[in-house]
């Protein structure tokens, strides 16, 4: 097994304690401890907890795409491909015992207040919408629907599925949303 490079080693640490604990309530001393290094191999790496944000949000963006395409890899055409990204984000709940999206839940904790993890956030969720609204076109080559309404809606209803599954600690809203998209391309 190849050794863990000290960047990766603390992008991994950082990673999990700001998805386990969030960004705020997560220090420098922590991440420092946690991945047995010096104080100065972090700054050496990174030049602020912030830009340490970032490399995470990049990671992270980095695993869901390609994580996505491992998990529908088998699947073919467009309409099971979307059924597959819904089970995608089902398992993603379920295998982080439903503690959520990391987009979301850190664009939550931090809001505004860092105009670029706000941007970067957003940007990760429109390329989202763009990876659906790319299956929904390739459904509707065949099929007489609303592109951009079921775009918007399967985005929307797997969002809401996310955030519901993270309140009730269940993943029955994967189940329910499930139902409606089949009811929108039938």
């Amino acid at each position: 097994m190849k050794k863990e490079k000290v960047r990766e080693r603390i992008i991994r640490v950082a990673s999990d304690l700001f998805y386990r604990q969030g960004f705020n309530s997560t220090g420098i001393n922590q991440i420092i401890a946690e991945a047995d290094i010096a104080i100065g191999s972090l700054y050496n790496h990174f030049s602020s907890k912030n830009d340490l944000l970032q490399a995470y949000l990049v990671k992270e963006e980095f695993e869901w795409f390609k994580s996505f395409e491992e998990h529908s890899a088998k699947v073919s055409g467009p309409r099971e491909k979307i059924f597959s990204l819904v089970d995608y984000r089902k398992k993603m709940q379920l295998s982080s015992k439903f503690a959520g999206c990391h987009f979301i839940k850190i664009v939550a904790e931090v809001g505004d207040s860092n105009p670029t993890v706000s941007g970067f956030v957003r940007q990760h969720k429109l390329k989202q919408k763009e990876m659906i609204r790319k299956l929904v076109d390739d459904y509707a080559e065949n099929e007489n629907i609303d592109e951009d309404l079921v775009t918007e809606n399967i985005f929307l209803l797997i969002e809401g599925a996310v955030v519901t599954s993270m309140i009730n600690k269940n993943s029955d809203s994967f189940d329910q949303i499930q139902k409606m998209i089949e009811a929108q391309m039938p």
